[in-house]
């Protein structure tokens, strides 16, 4: 076993920062003839989410769209949109990339089928504490990934918090390896998520995620995984018996701007973008750490019953699903999971 698969513990990030020169001419509601905008022009900006204005993600894209407004004296203006109304994850990283809309925060776990590189933050139980994490997608590795994604027409400014990911299911706790034996569990479409459940004896089932609420109800699926903020926002544990604390994966969210409207953008709203991305994703932090910890106590007052995964079983978990990360090792990149390897081992000393 591997010594970066020893502990499992939550995982904080802080939004990482790509400054990119811009060299198109396009942007939104704006023709200038090909030349590049100077100043801060009147903008009305699309940002689109898939959960909800009440969960953390929204509730930092609403603090991205207050702080915009403010520096840009209500020039620049970001309409959110909330809970998938403008499509999943990836149909609207495809609108990014299309310059029909402006401002996308999905996971990375989507991304993996443009990027397969973004697949390392897949990997289960790879942090074990906030600095390990920091390290990563603050450091050397974060940063390369983020700079893959302009020759995909997407520009990337950091990374916020998704979290955790916890297993609830209406069959019975999971405590050990062998519980996850025959379970329905709707997960992202991602290879490595659905190599790693089917490694444990799991019956992984992908699904968009507006779909969910109503699989779990009519028990299309036996259960679902999610960080916890995300279970409570979205009502899950009305639906679940059983909440498992699995953290089997954590996963952030990657904060995409439109290639195409960044090129048409001039360096000063450019740097209101970044600036307000890196300050908004500060805050999403902190109220997704308070949301998590609160979590699990409402959880549990509507009924569904929570347990603790002991660390012995975590091991034995870690064990089974060893070879799958061995595999993708090597096609994601060897080197490069060997440097994040590496970031995390400096911060475990």
């Amino acid at each position: 076993m591997k010594s970066w698969l020893k502990k499992l513990g939550v995982g904080i990030i802080i939004p990482g920062m790509l400054l990119l020169s811009a060299c198109g001419s396009a942007s939104t509601g704006n023709n200038d003839g090909g030349k590049k905008a100077d100043g801060i022009q009147e903008r009305t900006i699309k940002a689109g989410i898939g959960l909800n204005e009440d969960h953390p993600e929204g509730l930092g894209l609403k603090k991205f769209s207050e702080i915009v407004a403010e520096k840009s004296g209500g020039k620049l203006t970001v309409k959110p949109f909330y809970s998938a109304t403008l499509g999943d994850d990836q149909k609207m990283t495809e609108a990014l990339q299309g310059g029909l809309q402006e401002i996308t925060i999905p996971s990375t776990s989507p991304l993996v089928g443009m990027i397969k590189e973004f697949g390392i933050f897949d990997f289960p139980f790879l942090f074990n504490t906030p600095e390990e994490a920091d390290a990563v997608l603050d450091g050397p590795v974060g940063q390369k990934l983020l700079e893959k994604l302009p020759e995909h027409g997407l520009i990337g400014l950091g990374y916020w918090e998704n979290g955790f990911r916890q297993l609830t299911n209406s069959k019975h706790p999971v405590e050990k390896a062998e519980d996850f034996q025959g379970l329905k569990i709707r997960t992202m479409q991602n290879e490595v998520h659905l190599d790693a459940f089917k490694e444990l004896g799991a019956n992984p089932t992908p699904m968009a995620f507006s779909e969910v609420f109503t699989a779990l109800e009519s028990k299309t699926v036996d259960g679902q995984e999610n960080p916890l903020a995300t279970i409570k926002s979205n009502k899950f544990n009305e639906v679940q018996d059983y909440l498992s604390l699995t953290g089997h994966v954590y996963t952030p969210f990657v904060f995409l701007v439109s290639k195409k409207f960044w090129d048409g953008l001039s360096e000063e709203e450019q740097t209101i973008l970044q600036d307000a991305a890196v300050e908004a994703g500060k805050y999403q932090r902190q109220i997704s750490r308070e949301e998590d910890a609160k979590a699990i106590e409402e959880i549990k007052e509507s009924g569904t019953k929570v347990n603790e995964v002991s660390a012995e079983e975590k091991q034995k978990m870690k064990e089974v699903i060893q070879p799958i990360i061995d595999d993708y090792s090597e096609k994601f990149g060897q080197d490069l999971v060997d440097e994040m390897m590496k970031e995390i081992e400096k911060v475990r000393k």
